[in-house]
C-alpha cells in the first residue's frame, strides 16, 4: 500500500490539522489503478476540491489485493475510484464483490473506471455488480470527474447522517432500557439500607461503571440553611474507599460539591466527578457522589436525569411503605400490649415474640420479606385473649374442664378479629393467631391441625411462645433454668413442635438467649 507522499510532508500534515480544527476531517478517497499516472492526474484534476468546506485526502493501491489491505485497515474511507483491469481481466470487479459482500460495507460510494470498456460491458456491470457508477476513463474529464465526486460523496454523507441518527436511536432506546431495568428493581427493595445499596449498583449498571460512590440523605429543610453541617448529611451507603465512609468526616472538596449540588438543586458534572441530586416529595433528598467516571456523555447525562426522576419515586414510595408498615407494626404492638398487660409479668413478652420469630423464620430460609412478616405480625398471636375473662386468664391454680374451654376460645376469637383483612400483616396475624395452639401430630386446638398443614408462620410461633412462656415467670407457675426449657422443647420435637423447626432452635439457642436477657422483664 502506498499513501500519496505529499499527504506525509511535515507542511501538508501542519495545513491538513489546521484545515480539520475549522472545518472538519477531509474526505477520504481510494484510487485503486495499477498505472501511476492516472493517481497523479485524478489528485492534479481534484486538488481543490471542497465539499461542506471540506477538502480530500487520497488514499492509492495500485491492486486489487492491495486495496483490500487499505480497507481492513483504513477506516471512514468514502468513496472508491476502482480500475477494471490491473492484476487480471476482472481485477476490479472481483473487489467491487469483496467489498460489498465480504468485507461487508454497504457505505463506500464505487466509481469504475475503465480504458477497456469492452472488457466488461457497462450494462452488465451495473446489473450485476453493486457500483454507484460506471465510466471510461476517455471520457472522464476534469469536469465530469468533479461531478461524480460531488454526487459520490454527497451521497455518503447523507448515508453516514441516516446511520448516525439511526445508532443515536439505538443508544437511547438502550439506555432508557437501562434505566427501566434499574428502577424497577429500586421499586421492589423495601428497607432504607437495601434501597441505598441498590441504587449504587443500579447507577453503576446504567452507566456501565465501576467506581467509588457515596450515597447520602438530607433533610430539605436542613438544605435550604446556607450554613449547612457536615452531621446533617446522612450517609446510606458507600462503596470502594467510601465502604465503611460513615465511620469517617466527609473530606472537604466532596463535601463542597456536595453543598454546591443542594444549593443549585441539580446533577453536577465535574470533570472526573459526578454528583446526583435526587429529591423526593417526602422532604428528603438523596445526593449520590461517585468519582473516576471520566467522560459522561449527553446521553448519558439525559439517562440521569431520567434515572432521577425514578429515583425521587422509588424513594417516595419506600418512605410512604415504610410509613404505613411502621403504623401498622406499632398499632399491633400496642393491641399486643394491651392483651399481655392483663399479666404484668409478661411486660416485653410481644417484643421478645417478634425477635424469636424473626430470627426464626431467617434460620429457617425464609426471605426477609416473609422474615419480617412474621416478626410484624407475631405480637397479635394471643389477641383472642382479649375476650377471655380474668378469673380464667389470671388464674393461679389449675383450670377446671369449663375453664379450659373458654380458654381454648381464644384462637378463634382472634381470627375473628383479624380475619378477612387484605392487609398482609394482619392476614398473617390471623393465621398465627387461629393456628400457633395446633400440635405438629394433629392434638392441638382448634381444628387439630396436623404436620405441614400448620402454616410455617404458625409452627415458628408455637415454639417462640412456649420458650418464652416457659423461661419467665407467671402467675401460675415460677421461671424454668434455661437447660430445663431446652430439655422440654426438645421432648416436643415431633408431637408438639415441627421437628425441623426445632432442631434449628436448639442448635442455635445463645441467639434467642441473647434476645430473652435483653428484653427481660426485668428491663
Amino acid at each position: 500500500m502506498l499513501i500519496d507522499m505529499a499527504k506525509k510532508s511535515p507542511l501538508f500534515s501542519g495545513k491538513k490539522k489546521a484545515a480539520e480544527a475549522e472545518t472538519g476531517p477531509a474526505w477520504r478517497i481510494l484510487i485503486v489503478d495499477d498505472e501511476p499516472d492516472v493517481h497523479t492526474v485524478t489528485k492534479l484534476a481534484l486538488s481543490r476540491f471542497k465539499l461542506d468546506n471540506r477538502g480530500i485526502e487520497f488514499i492509492n493501491a495500485y491492486s486489487g489485493e492491495e486495496a483490500k489491505r487499505v480497507l481492513q485497515e483504513e477506516k471512514d474511507v468514502a468513496m472508491a475510484f476502482i480500475d477494471v483491469v490491473m492484476e487480471s481481466d476482472h481485477a476490479g470487479l472481483e473487489l467491487v464483490k469483496w467489498i460489498r459482500e465480504e468485507h461487508n460495507n454497504q457505505s463506500i460510494r464505487l466509481i469504475l473506471r475503465t480504458g477497456q470498456p469492452g472488457q466488461a460491458p457497462e450494462e452488465d456491470v451495473i446489473v450485476n455488480y453493486d457500483i454507484n457508477d460506471y465510466k471510461a476513463k476517455a471520457e472522464l474529464d476534469s469536469r465530469k470527474l468533479i461531478t461524480s465526486v460531488y454526487s459520490a460523496l454527497r451521497s455518503y454523507r447523507d448515508i453516514m447522517e441516516i446511520e448516525a441518527a439511526k445508532q443515536t436511536q439505538i443508544r437511547y432506546r438502550e439506555g432508557l432500557e437501562r434505566v427501566v431495568k434499574a428502577t424497577s428493581g429500586l421499586f421492589e427493595l423495601r428497607t432504607l439500607h437495601h434501597f441505598a445499596d441498590g441504587l449504587l449498583t443500579q447507577v453503576a449498571n446504567l452507566l456501565n461503571l465501576n467506581n467509588e460512590t457515596l450515597l447520602l440523605t438530607c433533610n430539605a429543610i436542613d438544605a435550604m440553611s446556607k450554613e449547612l453541617s457536615t452531621d446533617k448529611l446522612h450517609i446510606l451507603a458507600g462503596t470502594g474507599q467510601f465502604a465503611s465512609h460513615h465511620e469517617k468526616a466527609i473530606p472537604e472538596p466532596i463535601e463542597k460539591l456536595l453543598k454546591r449540588a443542594l444549593e443549585e438543586k441539580t446533577c453536577l458534572y465535574e470533570d472526573n466527578l459526578f454528583v446526583g441530586y435526587f429529591p423526593a416529595k417526602s422532604g428528603w433528598i438523596n445526593l449520590l457522589y461517585m468519582d473516576n467516571i471520566h467522560a459522561i456523555g449527553d446521553l448519558d447525562k439525559k439517562l440521569i436525569d431520567i434515572f432521577a426522576i425514578n429515583v425521587g419515586v422509588a424513594f417516595e414510595n419506600l418512605l410512604l411503605n415504610k410509613e404505613l408498615e411502621d403504623t401498622q407494626s406499632e398499632l399491633i404492638f400496642r393491641l399486643g400490649d394491651v392483651v399481655e398487660s392483663r399479666s404484668k409479668e409478661a411486660a416485653n413478652h410481644v417484643k421478645r415474640m417478634a425477635e424469636y420469630c424473626y430470627t426464626l423464620a431467617k434460620l429457617a430460609g425464609l426471605d426477609d420479606q416473609q422474615a419480617d412478616l412474621i416478626k410484624h405480625a407475631s405480637p397479635m398471636h394471643d389477641i383472642g385473649k382479649i375476650a377471655t375473662p380474668d378469673s380464667v386468664l389470671l388464674k393461679p391454680g389449675k383450670l377446671t374442664d369449663e375453664e379450659w374451654q373458654i380458654m381454648r376460645q381464644h384462637p378463634a376469637i382472634g381470627h375473628q378479629i383479624l380475619g378477612n383483612s387484605e392487609r398482609p400483616i394482619l392476614n398473617a396475624a390471623a393465621i398465627i393467631a387461629l393456628q400457633h395452639h395446633e400440635k405438629y401430630d394433629g392434638s392441638g386446638y382448634p381444628d387439630g391441625l396436623k404436620g405441614e398443614e400448620i402454616h410455617i408462620f404458625a409452627r415458628i410461633v408455637a415454639i417462640a411462645d412456649v420458650f418464652d412462656a416457659l423461661s419467665h415467670k407467671r402467675c401460675y407457675k415460677p421461671a424454668w433454668p434455661l437447660d430445663e426449657v431446652i430439655e422440654e422443647i426438645a421432648k416436643g420435637s415431633g408431637t408438639h413442635f415441627d421437628p425441623a423447626l426445632t432442631t434449628l432452635f436448639i442448635d442455635n439457642i445463645e441467639h434467642f438467649n441473647k434476645v430473652r436477657l435483653a428484653l427481660s422483664d426485668a428491663n
